[in-house]
């Protein structure tokens, strides 16, 4: 059964936590009994969570891993497929977290499949079966426990950003896309032109700080066709970890948790836009704790370890390790020690 998403928000984990938090405040001052039977949420857990912890979390080594999956949704092609697959792990002890991006090009012979594809399977055999199996094969990947899992709709993504007046992101290397999709003309005939032009618009983006809206931050984290390294999944895995940072710095530097119609908002974008199965009281916790980081957020990525192998291989464009998937559990684990 699917669980509504009261309090979270946000294309990427700490943002969405930092969403949490904000809804959470929301949450607390409307406080009363009609809120308490809707959501289960106890007085106790209310009372760890001003002057404690909160609710008990899943951990493993101190260690809270989040798997953030964010899907196209809509009626675009694939909506159900994951083009970002992301790890916030969370360290509960040194207050810190790491953001590990999975490119979804992966192979899994689990699935005999590219790993973007888990929640869509998943979802054909059962509803609610796509956080399951995601979960699954991601672990098989990472060689890392998932706790939780959360999902975001991209078609509701712009709003998210809207919402909070557009963020600053600093563009490391400047790219021009000719082909990205136009939503709602994948199928468009074009007339007759045989490379269908009509179905996709030219995008760039300059190097330096953009300030970007929702739409320009969607083209920005889900390009795929520019020339270049900019054209890799590698690529889109470094723009998407900084939208994450920039989301967190714009959210917190508007301390929405002083401003009731603006946390309104945001908890009214994150309903629409995530789900997860993280319990009211667990996300709520998960939010404080965001809250409470020291540090920025430390990205991993794993391109290194990973190679294209020859198309009759697997019959398409796949990653597989260049050594074994231990070696990169291996990898994962001394970064995240580092």
């Amino acid at each position: 059964m699917r669980r509504r998403t009261f309090s979270i928000a946000s294309i990427v984990i700490v943002i969405i936590l930092a969403f949490l938090a904000v809804s959470g405040v929301v949450k607390l001052i409307r406080f009363n009994t009609e809120f308490s039977k809707s959501t289960g949420l106890s007085l106790g857990t209310i009372v760890k969570l001003v002057i404690d912890g909160g609710a008990p979390l899943k951990t493993s080594d101190n260690r809270v891993n989040i798997l953030l999956l964010g899907m196209a949704g809509g009626i675009h092609d694939g909506p159900d497929l994951t083009d970002t697959i992301i790890i916030a792990s969370f360290d509960t002890k040194n207050k810190s977290v790491s953001l590990l991006s999975l490119p979804r090009d992966i192979w899994s012979d689990a699935l005999k499949d590219k790993i973007n594809s888990a929640y869509h399977y998943g979802e054909e055999k059962k509803k609610g079966g796509g956080m399951i199996l995601a979960r699954a094969v991601m672990e098989d990947v990472a060689g890392l426990p998932i706790h939780y899992v959360l999902t975001l709709d991209f078609t509701q993504f712009e709003n998210l950003i809207d919402v909070i007046g557009g963020i600053d992101v600093n563009v490391t290397t400047a790219f021009t896309d000719t082909e990205f999709p136009i939503a709602g003309k994948e199928n468009d005939e074009c007339g007759g032109d045989p490379k269908f032009l009509c179905r996709y618009e030219t995008i760039q983006f300059a190097t330096g700080i953009q300030h970007m809206n929702g739409s320009t931050a969607l083209k920005y984290v889900r390009s795929r066709h520019a020339e270049g390294d900019e054209g890799t999944d590698f690529a889109r895995g470094r723009r998407q970890q900084d939208v994450i940072s920039a989301l967190k710095e714009k959210i917190m530097s508007l301390k929405p948790w002083f401003h009731p119609n603006l946390a309104t908002k945001l908890l009214q974008a994150a309903d629409t836009a995530t789900d997860t199965d993280m319990t009211l009281g667990e996300q709520l916790t998960v939010g404080k704790m965001a809250l409470q980081l020291k540090g920025a957020m430390k990205k991993i990525s794993i391109e290194q370890l990973l190679i294209v192998p020859p198309t009759w291989m697997y019959g398409r464009y796949v990653l597989v390790p260049e050594t074994s998937f231990d070696a990169i559990h291996a990898y994962i684990q001394q970064e995240l020690l580092k």
